[in-house]
């Protein structure tokens, strides 16, 4: 009988410890999926905020060019106009004033070129609010010409290469490289003491890929941490969805960067 209520309770706390070993099992389970699914959302949140932000900047910077264009026409339809048209009555009051003294007509000349030389000024804030060029003939022609002039106006041999076709990309993609390699040239032509610039644009498999380099002194590092410039340049590639990465490398001088941008993703449907 001993032998018997020994197996029994025996039995019954075998039992229970199974029960317990099948609770406790239960938990871990419970509280893994628990984690898992709390992961899943904190991922799909962080992912939902980085869209969110994401479509910010977008936003930020569609409505930043879309101020540049209207004060664009505005200075080139109103205000040039009507410097124009007074640059003309001025030229030909000057033709009929030829009894004035010399001095008087001295300070029509003077006015003359004020004019011309605000008109010129419009002009060229006109254009770097909207390249003309850009809108006409694209991208890649644009860069050809920029470059083209940088060679020839200034002391930097300035090359370019691409085999990218252009006319796939979107407008909010080609604004974003111009705007980004025109910030570029002109931190090397400000900072860098370079005698060379050369630009490489390439796409490889669905990657849209941009190496900027210049033989200068070299990027400081308080400009790329403060630097307002380079904050720009982050935000525009961060808004097409791409990076860049300033290269270090000890076989390497002066500045070297390279830009990756999803080429998928700013091509026209």
């Amino acid at each position: 009988m001993e032998t018997a209520a020994e197996v029994s309770i025996l039995s019954v706390i075998g039992l229970f410890m199974a029960i317990i070993f099948l609770i406790a099992v239960g938990v871990v389970f419970l509280n893994l999926q628990f984690q898992k699914n709390l992961f899943k959302q904190q991922l799909a949140k962080e992912e939902l905020k980085n869209k969110h932000q994401l479509d910010l900047l977008q936003s930020s910077i569609a409505v930043q060019e879309g101020e540049r264009k209207r004060i664009a026409e505005n200075l080139h339809d109103e205000l040039g106009a009507i410097l124009s048209i007074s640059r003309m009555r001025l030229v030909q009051f000057e033709k009929t004033a030829q009894q004035l003294e010399e001095e008087q007509q001295q300070t029509l000349t003077d006015i003359r070129s004020y004019i011309e030389t605000s008109i010129a000024s419009m002009r060229r804030i006109s254009h770097e609010l909207i390249p003309p060029q850009l809108e006409q003939f694209g991208l890649i022609a644009t860069l050809e010409s920029v470059t083209q002039q940088l060679s020839n106006t200034n002391n930097i041999a300035c090359t370019f290469s691409s085999n990218l076709d252009a006319t796939q990309l979107n407008w909010p993609a080609q604004i974003g490289i111009y705007r980004v390699l025109m910030e570029l040239i002109n931190n090397t032509i400000k900072h860098a003491q370079a005698t060379e610039i050369n630009i490489n644009i390439t796409t490889k498999k669905d990657q849209l890929v941009c190496h900027y380099t210049d033989n200068g002194v070299g990027l400081p590092k308080e400009l790329a941490a403060t630097g307002l410039g380079f904050k720009n340049i982050e935000g525009r590639i961060k808004a097409l969805e791409g990076k860049w990465t300033i290269l270090d490398e000890t076989d390497l001088t002066g500045f070297n960067a390279k830009i990756q941008i999803p080429y998928a993703n700013q091509t026209l449907e």
